[in-house]
């Protein structure tokens, strides 16, 4: 059976028992405790967590999901993956165990011919929980499963939470008995390779408090309703009903490696060190194509590190089986035509996909050639030394340096049989590692307690936003937190977090920044700073108490800063038409990758196959202030997400869209689903003005625009600008370009004059300093502090001059040149000297602690830097000694 059938099986009986059929959600939701989608139930948890009341009773769907945990694991062993597809039923306080083990039975038991998945009910054992003697008594009544098929676990295995206080419950898990080939006898208790895991069904019954019931720690209370959430492992199911033996032969999964084997002229299965390579492209081409196509892109942090880091284990695989040409594009051709069945979105935009990897690709072969060199040297010198463990600045210098990743590099070593410091490497990251998130964590909550926000959605529902007609509303105080506890009033100089029943105050989301403003009611002024929906529906105010004490139920007139909301208003308007530009430009595969939306300025990323042209972006600034002359109308309504789809609307990357969505039109130019404030007209942008442009990373490219009156001062103080230099240079405006080309090239000009003028006054000193060669052991050894003010290059030359002014002599030259509190220093040697056994190279570590410095090179130059200029003369003793030990005649 194949795997599509598999899937249209499990959502058709769920669909026929009353399940609404829910389409996969994206791989990136706005979860901060996920990177991913990592399970079924993760696009429900608002309704098993009471955040917003579940549309329906019951629900089923296939979900795309992706786990990273265990990268390094895939393809050593045939049963980790990354990506997998969880099929899943749920109920929302409707069925409970009964109808969950009742369903799952009659669905994997019911013969094929019937549409069922036909698997033999003598080879099902099942797993409950150890206290669960309901869900024991209910296999044996429902499924006639013998009391020595259902096995008791502990809560490791047999309790499920999310890690954190709210729902959680025991759970069942479903196995099938493979045979005596795949292992003993016993169980899953005794070998679950054998007895090989299908289903989970969790019972969701269970408030959990700050410790789990998985480690054996009570409840703190029921679920006032019991919800089911199940999991069914598409590609476990897939293999057993195929007869095949693992994942990576089933009907999804096994063309990929056809295809390496076709580019590659090995086979699968016929040697470990291939067949690991051979999943690793498997696996990771079809993670990468997913998380491309749900909108990720390669990057250096978080979900883009993850996507770069699968593409370029994929090109180091090909290169391990011999296979040097491009090949990403390929393998992402063979997943498109293997997943499109399920999800057709992957065909649609395959030109971007395939785009993305192709650039990838391109920039880690650079990398790759460039760092394997370094890598391998690096790799000898510490074997040469005798050493195991690559030291950590090679490790960073590959990653500074070259862009390998050190997860490439610990690979890359551990063939070699060395290990990597990893503490040296982590710390010379850890400046680079800073990343200004303090501010966002705190705005956003992050992982922190949401519990006290959720019992107020409970308690008072969602709140009213009235600010797409409203600037200012009279509301009531619901809620008051101060310090992230409930308080019942805060006095004047308090700052808190405040609920109202009903805002006209915007919460930052979909990239536009949150309303400012006041909060006015008797004897009580407050000044509201920000807004955030910390859980879905409910806006939580921040504010600061100016005059006054405010309490619960405090009646209030709330006012939006009008002219912010304005300005923000035009910044999300002229977003939007950037958008339809840069789509208009570049088609398709120009895709939003995020935005902001400020007072007079939007920030633009989108992605792009490759280069974005300047003229491109001027067409696009032209463009759409062509049509701001237009004067459309903004409209915004609600209509149903798949009516929306249908008149052409633009859905974002990992944005979850409930049934019915809100969409933006600016006339035929630009339709979006998009929950932000906007313009009446677009006329009211008065002018968009790009001022900046950039490459964020690969294949993502940001554009910056000034709008409205912040556009018209930029100009007007570009226009004084341009006035004042034309003025000054005494040319017309138009002759400015011509006029600066020539100054610029007259100083380039003289600039070089003096750098050769600086050369050759360096270069003649070279004939003193080598007149001041002393004899160390038949050795000319020169070694001098050279005058402040000599580069690394000007040094260089000066060490070869010397050099050669050495002639035939066995001869070593060490210049130090120091500037400030740094150094700079050169070793040359000349044929003589090295073929005595001095090597400029192995000189440097002899005398670089002395001056608090490394360096390295060739046998006839090496060259560094030092941070202790007053440890020249010690160095200088120190070489002096190394060369006085070199081997005579």
């Amino acid at each position: 059976m194949e795997t599509h059938e598999i899937n249209k099986r499990f959502l058709d009986y769920f669909e026929k028992h009353g399940h609404t059929k829910v389409p996969s959600a994206s791989l990136i939701l706005d979860d901060p405790t996920l990177l991913f989608v990592n399970a079924g139930m993760v696009q429900f948890k608002p309704y098993f967590l009471g955040e917003v009341p579940p549309p329906y009773p019951r629900a089923t769907s296939v979900q795309k999901c992706v786990r990273t945990g265990d990268i390094d694991e895939v393809g050593k062993t045939t049963r980790h993956n990354t990506f997998f597809q969880m099929a899943g039923n749920f109920s929302f306080g409707d069925y409970f165990k009964e109808g969950a083990i009742e369903r799952a039975w009659e669905l994997i038991t019911t013969a094929q011919d019937a549409g069922g998945f036909g698997f033999d009910p003598d080879r099902i054992w099942v797993t409950v929980y150890e206290n669960d003697s309901e869900a024991a008594g209910l296999w044996r009544e429902i499924a006639g499963i013998p009391s020595e098929r259902i096995q008791s676990r502990g809560g490791k295995d047999n309790y499920w939470d999310m890690g954190v206080p709210g729902p959680g419950g025991p759970c069942s898990e479903i196995y099938y008995d493979r045979g005596p080939e795949y292992g003993r006898e016993g169980g899953p208790v005794v070998d679950e390779d054998r007895y090989l895991e299908i289903w989970n069904l969790v019972f969701m019954q269970d408030e959990r408090g700050e410790l789990s019931p998985k480690e054996g720690h009570p409840p703190v209370g029921e679920l006032p309703k019991k919800n089911i959430d199940t999991g069914m492992g598409v590609e476990r199911v897939a293999y057993l009903l195929q007869g095949v033996a693992n994942v990576y032969e089933t009907d999804l999964v096994r063309p990929v490696i056809s295809r390496a084997e076709e580019f590659s002229g090995r086979r699968y299965g016929t040697d470990h060190a291939d067949d690991v390579r051979f999943r690793v492209i498997a696996d990771h081409a079809r993670s990468g194509v997913m998380l491309i196509g749900d909108g990720v892109t390669p990057g250096n942090e978080a979900r883009g590190y993850v996507l770069r880091r699968l593409l370029r284990r994929i090109v180091r695989s090909v290169r391990l089986l011999g296979v040097h040409e491009p090949v990403l594009p390929e393998f992402a051709a063979v997943v498109r035509d293997a997943m499109a069945p399920s999800y057709p979105e992957i065909a649609r935009d395959f030109d971007r996909i395939s785009d993305v990897m192709r650039a990838e690709e391109e920039t880690f072969l650079a990398t790759l050639t460039s760092g394997s060199k370094i890598f391998d040297l690096a790799a000898e010198e510490t074997k040469r030394s005798g050493g195991s463990v690559l030291a950590g600045d090679k490790a960073f210098q590959l990653h500074d340096t070259y862009g390998f990743p050190i997860d490439l590099t610990l690979e890359m070593a551990a063939e070699q049989g060395l290990s990597v410091d990893e503490d040296g490497f982590r710390t010379l990251m850890e400046e680079q590692r800073q990343r200004a998130k303090a501010d966002a964590a705190a705005r956003k909550a992050g992982h922190g307690d949401l519990s006290v926000y959720r019992q107020l959605l409970e308690d008072h529902g969602e709140t009213q936003f009235l600010g797409y007609t409203d600037l200012q509303a009279t509301a009531r105080v619901i809620g008051l937190l101060s310090g992230g506890e409930p308080v019942r009033s805060v006095r004047e100089g308090g700052k808190a977090e405040l609920i109202l029943d009903r805002t006209p105050f915007y919460a930052e989301s979909g990239g536009q920044i949150a309303d400012t403003g006041v909060l006015l009611g008797h004897g009580v002024e407050l000044r509201v700073h920000d807004v955030q929906k910390l859980v879905p529906g409910l806006f939580v105010h921040r504010v600061e108490v100016l005059a006054g004490e405010v309490g619960l139920d405090t009646e209030l007139t709330a006012s939006v800063d009008a002219t912010r909301r304005a300005s923000i208003a035009r910044s999300h308007s002229a977003t939007h038409l950037v958008h339809a530009a840069v789509r208009g430009a570049y088609g398709r595969r120009a895709a939003q990758a995020g935005s902001l939306n400020s007072p007079g300025r939007m920030r633009f990323d989108f992605t792009t196959p490759g280069a974005v042209s300047a003229d491109v972006l001027t067409e696009v600034e032209e463009e759409v202030n062509d049509y701001l002359q237009t004067d459309v109308e903004v409209q915004a309504y609600t209509t149903t997400k798949d009516k929306a789809l249908e008149m052409g609307a633009i859905a974002l990357f990992g944005e979850k869209y409930g049934n019915d969505v809100r969409v933006v039109d600016m006339g035929d130019y630009s339709r979006e689903l998009c929950g932000g404030t906007h313009v009446e007209r677009i006329g009211q942008l008065g002018l968009v003005k790009l001022v900046g442009d950039s490459s964020i990373g690969s294949g993502v490219h940001r554009v910056e625009a000034l709008v409205g009156q912040d556009a018209l001062r930029y100009v007007r103080k570009e226009q004084l600008l341009v006035s004042q230099l034309a003025n000054t240079l005494k040319v017309p405006t138009e002759q400015l370009p011509s006029r600066i080309d020539d100054m610029v090239t007259r100083l380039r000009n003289a600039e070089r004059e003096i750098e050769q003028l600086r050369v050759q006054q360096v270069l003649s000193s070279a004939g003193s300093l080598a007149d001041k060669a002393q004899d160390v052991g038949g050795i000319a050894l020169v070694a001098e502090r050279i005058a402040e003010g000599v580069d690394a290059s000007g040094l260089r030359a000066l060490a070869g001059e010397v050099r050669n002014r050495l002639g035939s002599r066995p001869g070593v030259v060490a210049l130090f040149a120091p500037s400030g509190e740094k150094l700079s220093f050169v070793v040359a040697t000349t044929a003589a000297a090295r073929d005595r056994g001095l090597a400029a190279g192995k000189l440097v570590p002899a005398f670089a602690e002395a001056v608090g410095g490394r360096g390295g090179g060739k046998p006839d130059m090496a060259q560094g830097g030092g941070s202790k200029p007053g440890g020249i003369d010690q160095a200088i003793t120190a070489l002096r000694a190394a060369v006085g030990a070199a081997p005579t005649g």
